[in-house]
């Protein structure tokens, strides 16, 4: 059941993502973008993977990090530098680093961490 809940959960917040990055403008594609996709990879990997096997702190920490490198990875040039020019992979991948960007990210790993103590809680 509780893959079945991050499933949806997955699949609105991936068709949210779709809408956000061909129409929005403005601070919605700026920063409820970055705060969305952290949440999404949550959702992903919960539908895959669905408990048991991290402790509760240690898989938002992971996809916080990862957000975090590929953030880094944007501030050394790495779709240039590899040569990416697929207009899809360089924005799934992105092109421009910002702090604002990380703040972001870590807004969106809140709600992550709190899904992880609740159902390492509801466990007990």
């Amino acid at each position: 059941m509780r893959r079945l809940v991050f499933g949806i959960i997955t699949l609105l917040l991936l068709g949210t993502e779709i809408l956000i990055g061909l129409y929005a403008t403005g601070w919605i594609r700026s920063y409820l973008g970055d705060v969305l996709v952290v949440i999404l990879i949550y959702t992903l990997i919960r539908t895959i993977i669905p408990g048991k096997r991290l402790r509760w702190p240690v898989l938002p920490s992971v996809i916080l990090a990862f957000a975090f490198i590929v953030e880094f990875l944007q501030l050394w040039g790495f779709c240039d530098r590899l040569g990416i020019t697929d207009p899809f992979l360089r924005t799934v991948i992105g092109t421009g680093f910002s702090v604002t960007d990380l703040l972001c990210y870590f807004l969106g790993v809140i709600p992550c961490y709190i899904a992880e103590y609740a159902l390492s809680r509801a466990k007990k």
